[in-house]
This record gives structure tokens, C-alpha cells and sequence, in this order.
């Protein structure tokens, strides 16, 4: 009794075939991930853009609501409705304390400003000079 070879020639073609069937779908398979990769990308960017879209028309129809006008004016133009009175408080200058009250120091005399345009000039020299000081008092 002969002993028979364990790969054959039909056995031998068909893992040829087989192998040529994987490497032919191998770059097919891998461009349709790729694709579908990127067009998740592309639904995710689509969907970013129409929230912008979104936000974008709501602050254009808020431009014509007249309490949003309205609003906008107080805060932002300081104006006040007619009739009514409207006070601004302003921020503390740097180098005041919370019971001084603006230019008249502690000791009960006003205190000595330079006028309005020395402290022009100063605050030509000082950017001039690069220093950008802030040139003390004020004028007006």
C-alpha cells in the first residue's frame, strides 16, 4: 500500500485560490473602513456646524426682540429710560482704600491733581519712554 502525499495538487491550488481571494479583498475591506471612518467624522462635523448655525440665528433673532435691546442698552450703553434715575458705580482706582473717598485723602485736604494736560504730556513721555506707567490724577 503506497502512501499518499499529504498535500495534493488539488489542495495546493485551493490555498493558491484562497490566499488570492484575501489578498484581493484585504485593500477593499480596508478603504471601506477608512470611508465609513471618515464619513462619522464628517456626520460629526456636519452636526458641530448646524449647532453653530443654531446659536447664530438665535443671537440674530434676539436683535430684534425689544426687551433684548433694551437690556443690551442699560448694560452695556448705560442708558436709562426716560423718567427714571440710573446711577453707574464705577471700580475703586488702584491705591484706594474702601473709606477714602475719591480725591480727598484721610487727612481732610484735597489732594493736589496736576492739570489735564501735563497729565497728557506725562502719559506721551511715559509710553514714549516704554515704561507705560500710569501717571497719577486725573484731569477734567
Amino acid at each position: 500500500m503506497a502512501r499518499r502525499p499529504q498535500l495534493t495538487g488539488r489542495a495546493a491550488v485551493l490555498a493558491i485560490v484562497v490566499c488570492a481571494i484575501a489578498m484581493s479583498l484585504a485593500y477593499p475591506i480596508r478603504e471601506y473602513v477608512a470611508q465609513r471612518r471618515y464619513i462619522a467624522q464628517l456626520e460629526q462635523q456636519r452636526a458641530k456646524e448646524l449647532a453653530e448655525i443654531k446659536e447664530q440665528e438665535d443671537r440674530y433673532r434676539q436683535h430684534f426682540d425689544p426687551g433684548y435691546i433694551k437690556r443690551q442698552g442699560r448694560e452695556r450703553l448705560f442708558y436709562c429710560d426716560p423718567g427714571r434715575k440710573c446711577y453707574v458705580v464705577m471700580r475703586e482706582r488702584q491705591g484706594q482704600s474702601q473709606g477714602q473717598g475719591g480725591s480727598i485723602p484721610a487727612g481732610g485736604k484735597k489732594a493736589v491733581t496736576s492739570p489735564w494736560y501735563q497729565t497728557l504730556w506725562e502719559s506721551v513721555e511715559a509710553a514714549d519712554s516704554g515704561t507705560g506707567a500710569k501717571v497719577a490724577g486725573t484731569g477734567g
